[in-house]
C-alpha cells in the first residue's frame, strides 16, 4: 500500500456519501462500469479483480459515491510523472490491462483514469464532487495537479460531418460543447492536446483530449 494515508468522507447536500474505495465496493464498481461505459471495449473495462488490486496499491486515490449501500459514482486514479512532449498514449496501456502497473507512488501528478456516475444520478453535480475529492488528495500529497483524458463523447454522432481534429478545434474556439468535455472545462481543466486512438469506443471515435488541472485551482 501507499505510505501516505488519506481518508475522505463527505456527506453531500443530497444525502449521498463520498468516500474512499473499500473492498466490498469492488463488485458493484464493475457493474457500474458496464452501465456507465456501455460501448467501451470489454478489455478496457475495470473489473472487480482490478478494483481490489487498486485498493492494495493506492487506496486513497480511489473514490466512490454511495446511496446507502449502492455505488452510484466512482473515480479511479493513480500517481505518475508525465512527459508532456510525448503525450500520445492509450487508456489500455495506461491502465495496464486494468492492473494499473504504471502507478508511481512518488509521481508528481494525479492521473484520473475515469469518472463515472450512474445515469439515474446525473445532473446532480456528482462528477464535480469526485473531481473535488481528487483535488483534495492533490493538495494533501502536495502534487502538481490532476491530469486526465476526457473523451469526445459527442463526436460519434457528428463524425460523418467533421474530422476529430475539426471537432476539437470547434471545442477550443467555443463553437461547440461536448457532453463529457464541457463539464470538465467548466471545472477548470485546460485542454492540452488531442489524442488519437486513446480508447476503443465508437461514441467518441476513439478520441480523447489530454486535460490538466493545476493544484491552485479551487473546485
Amino acid at each position: 500500500m501507499s505510505d501516505t494515508r488519506f481518508s475522505y468522507n463527505q456527506i453531500l447536500a443530497n444525502g449521498l456519501f463520498i468516500t474512499n474505495l473499500l473492498p466490498q465496493h469492488a463488485g458493484k464498481l464493475e457493474a457500474l462500469q458496464r452501465i456507465v461505459f456501455p460501448s467501451l471495449a470489454e478489455d478496457e473495462l475495470i473489473l472487480e479483480k482490478h478494483y481490489l488490486h487498486h485498493y492494495k496499491i493506492f487506496p486513497e486515490g480511489q473514490f466512490v459515491i454511495l446511496d446507502g449501500d449502492e455505488v452510484v459514482g466512482m473515480t479511479t486514479t493513480m500517481r505518475c510523472d508525465f512527459d508532456f512532449d510525448n503525450h500520445q498514449h492509450t487508456f489500455k496501456d495506461t491502465i495496464s490491462g486494468g492492473w494499473m502497473h504504471k502507478h508511481n507512488p512518488n509521481g508528481q501528478w494525479l492521473y484520473g483514469l475515469d469518472v463515472g456516475v450512474h445515469p439515474d444520478y446525473r445532473g446532480k453535480g456528482l462528477a464535480r464532487e469526485l473531481y473535488r475529492a481528487r483535488q483534495n488528495l492533490v493538495v494533501h500529497l502536495k502534487l502538481k495537479g490532476q491530469l486526465t483524458v476526457g473523451l469526445m463523447s459527442g463526436f460519434g454522432a457528428v463524425s460523418h460531418q467533421f474530422t476529430g481534429e475539426e471537432y476539437y478545434q470547434q471545442l477550443l474556439q467555443d463553437q461547440r460543447s461536448d457532453p463529457t468535455l464541457g463539464p470538465q472545462l467548466k471545472i477548470g481543466f485546460k485542454p492540452l492536446a488531442l489524442i488519437k486512438n486513446y480508447v476503443n469506443d465508437p461514441s467518441c471515435g476513439n478520441y480523447g483530449v489530454l486535460l490538466q488541472l493545476d493544484i491552485q485551482t479551487i473546485i
